[in-house]
């Protein structure tokens, strides 16, 4: 029987799903959109990755990383729970070994790792503004009616790039409709929106960041060529798209698991995809301090509770 690790990413965007053999060879991948429900977006996942690979494989550890990675490694039982910056640092390195940055771009925010002879010694997250992010990607590219794997070709098409204000969303977006009015042509506005937001990353997250070759570009924005193009013209340097930018994240979480190698994994088996779970949440009145307290429910059973301060919730039940 084929023994396997899987990786689960759980982000406010996309749930990804990774499974590796033995060798940290990816068997399958599965990119879902989250759409604010990740319970759901999990068992669907372990759902398409069974109908890819099948059931008659033995599970030998399982690593949960991302925003949803809590709730993900109660649901499924993991044996190892790491940030995202661990896990896609992780990815990358065993994708290019030897990389020394890493830009990642994802639906809801952005991020840079400084990685030194494999150690993070740096790193940045971008959460407050949409700029350059896949979200803002997609809802420009629904504005001019332009769809999303067609909006980086259309850049490469640019023969002179206009100038955008990329700083922030909302000025980015007035500046493209002003270009429009002025009858820029679509492609030299889309080459321009590209150029914008990579100086936007540059300048706020890769704020006083040494940014040394070999550069890898992962996440869900690394699909887009013209965004590609822009990175290696502002950085004087060709960044590297590894096979599985998308999922680096998973990949990430499978390889710790991979490495850790416990002698008998927590997973709960694929059986979950068809059990009821529910989550929800309460305010604690036990101090001033007021928790909000998450539950994760499997039927009428508390599987766990995370979120309060003095253990009061989360100790009272055994996960």
């Amino acid at each position: 029987m084929p023994t396997i690790y899987l990786g689960i990413d759980v982000g406010s965007v996309s749930t990804n799903i990774v499974a590796l053999d033995e060798q940290g060879n990816v068997l399958s991948s599965v990119y879902l959109r989250t759409r604010g429900q990740p319970i759901r977006a999990i068992q669907e996942g372990l759902r398409q990755l069974v109908a890819t690979i099948g059931t008659d494989i033995s599970v030998a550890g399982v690593g949960t990383t991302g925003s949803g990675r809590s709730l993900a490694a109660v649901m499924v039982g993991a044996d190892v729970i790491k940030n995202e910056i661990t896990a896609h640092a992780v990815a990358a390195s065993y994708a290019v070994p030897g990389v020394q940055t890493v830009l990642e771009i994802g639906g809801q925010d952005s991020k840079i790792i400084i990685l030194r002879q494999g150690i993070v010694t740096d790193f940045a997250m971008n959460t407050v503004c949409a700029a350059g992010t896949g979200s803002f990607l997609d809802q420009q590219a629904a504005r001019l009616g332009i769809p999303i794997e067609e909006f980086g070709r259309r850049a490469l098409e640019s023969r002179s790039p206009v100038r955008i204000a990329g700083r922030c969303a909302v000025f980015a977006e007035s500046d493209m409709i002003h270009k429009q009015q002025q009858g820029h042509p679509l492609e030299d506005i889309i080459a321009g929106l590209c150029e914008a937001l990579v100086r936007n990353y540059l300048n706020n997250v890769g704020k006083g960041k040494e940014i040394l070759p070999p550069v890898v570009f992962q996440g869900g924005v690394a699909a887009n060529a013209g965004m590609r193009q822009a990175f290696n013209r502002a950085l004087g340097t060709e960044v590297i798209v590894p096979e599985h930018y998308g999922v680096m994240g998973a990949l990430g979480a499978a390889l710790l698991a991979r490495e850790i190698r416990p002698k008998a994994s927590a997973f709960r088996g694929f059986e979950l995809t068809g059990r009821e779970f529910r989550s929800g949440g309460f305010e604690c009145q036990g101090c001033a301090n007021h928790c909000e307290v998450v539950e994760l429910r499997e039927g009428r059973q508390v599987l766990a509770r995370w979120g309060d301060r003095c253990g009061k919730w989360s100790n009272a039940v055994a996960v």
